[in-house]
């Protein structure tokens, strides 16, 4: 039976191995390394470094990046908001708001004379009423959300001439459309460019808004959710390139 080394055997024999090893290159362990190797090494090494440099100012200017884009969308958002609000409270602004909601207070319970051109005359209605306003109007369509045009009329303002058009539902409900130019001081930073707001201010809510110079104002005795609804219906049919 054969027996089982111990492993102080074991040992012996591991350094007799390595010994001999050592002793078969003994020669090429003495030798200097080479001038190629030491070359290949030292651009490993700067290569090396390089790479490490090169994360290191990646990540700062990647910060730095990351940093000015998100400061530079604030400072839109900002601005943009600033905006809005500044022209909100012009008082051209809210003339114009509380006129049209004084506007629908005074006509829309008139029975006999709501209007002074009917829904009959339409055609008639808006080349009238856009050669006083200087500007091609159009007409939107609330028929899908139940209400039919009962006509409109022409109203001063402190700008210019201002146009009203009134629609109704069910013969009683009515809401009015109240439209005008507005001056530069009131319109919104930039060309085009449209705002919603709310207001509660007058006899009756509305939602008005501005696009190119023009003030547009809902108004009627509805809930904030219907009339932001019918006054989205509004915008997007009016909107240039809307139907």
């Amino acid at each position: 039976m054969n027996e089982i080394p111990s492993s102080l055997d074991q040992d012996s024999g591991w350094k007799e191995q390595r010994a001999a090893l050592r002793q078969l290159h003994l020669e090429v362990l003495d030798e200097p390394v080479p001038p190629t190797l030491l070359a290949a090494a030292g651009v490993a090494a700067d290569r090396g470094r390089a790479r490490a440099r090169w994360m290191r100012w990646g990540g700062l200017a990647a910060s730095v990046l990351v940093a000015f884009v998100a400061g530079w969308v604030a400072n839109v958002q900002w601005g943009a908001t600033r905006s809005a609000n500044a022209w909100a409270r012009a008082p051209a602004t809210r003339e114009f708001v509380h006129a049209a909601e004084v506007a629908h207070a005074v006509y829309a319970p008139e029975q006999r004379h709501p209007v002074e051109v009917a829904a009959a005359e339409q055609q008639h209605l808006l080349q009238w009423l856009s050669k006083r306003l200087d500007r091609p109007l159009r007409l939107p369509d609330l028929s899908a959300q139940g209400y039919t045009l009962v006509g409109g009329r022409l109203l001063p303002g402190s700008d210019g001439a201002r146009a009203q058009f009134m629609f109704e539902r069910g013969g009683a409900e009515r809401i009015t459309l109240y439209i005008g130019s507005l001056p530069a001081a009131a319109t919104p930073g930039r060309a085009g460019e449209s705002a919603f707001r709310f207001s509660t201010d007058g006899p009756v809510p509305s939602f008005y808004w501005v696009d190119n110079g023009f003030g547009y104002a809902l108004s009627g005795p509805l809930s904030h959710d219907a009339l932001m609804n019918l006054a989205t219906v509004v915008y997007r049919q009016l909107e240039p390139g809307g139907s």
